[in-house]
């Protein structure tokens, strides 16, 4: 199983790019796509994708355990409460909710092709490798919250 590299934060942005790259390239706008609902629609996703990613950092920091992706041997305990009670990477769902907003905004029909692309990138070079690492450390524990929370939402 390979492990990625690049920080999510990061994936999330050249997926940005990439999107607006394909908007600036291949142009093909969805109906209204302008309207004010499409603006008031981006902006409650995006709403909602920030408050997700303050209540995943709030509560991480209340566990006192790391949030770093690429220092989970440093993990002290399982965040099982709160937002995390909900879904599993409460943080990678706000960046796909940013992507989505995105995509909204942007008007395109193919930029809505990258999301799936996020979403395998981040399942397969971070997601797994993340819960082996958890199921490592955590065993059966871990495996009966995973069981229990999506990974998602």
């Amino acid at each position: 199983m390979f492990k990625l590299t690049i920080p999510p934060p990061l994936l999330f942005l050249l997926c940005t790019a990439l999107m607006w790259l394909i908007k600036r390239f291949l142009p093909a706008y969805l109906p209204d796509y302008r309207h004010i609902v499409i603006l008031i629609l981006g902006t409650f996703i995006i709403i909602m994708a920030v408050i997700i990613a303050v209540l995943a950092v709030i509560t991480i920091r209340k566990a006192k355990t790391t949030m770093s992706p690429f220092l989970l041997q440093n993990t002290t305990q399982m965040v099982t409460w709160g937002i995390y009670s909900k879904s599993r990477n409460p943080m990678y769902l706000s960046l796909l909710l940013g992507l989505i907003a995105w995509a909204i905004w942007l008007g395109s029909i193919w930029v809505w092709f990258v999301l799936p692309l996020f979403i395998w990138l981040i399942t397969y070079f971070q997601i797994k490798p993340e819960e082996q690492i958890l199921t490592q450390k955590f065993g059966q524990r871990y495996l009966d919250y995973s069981r229990q929370v999506r990974r998602w939402w």
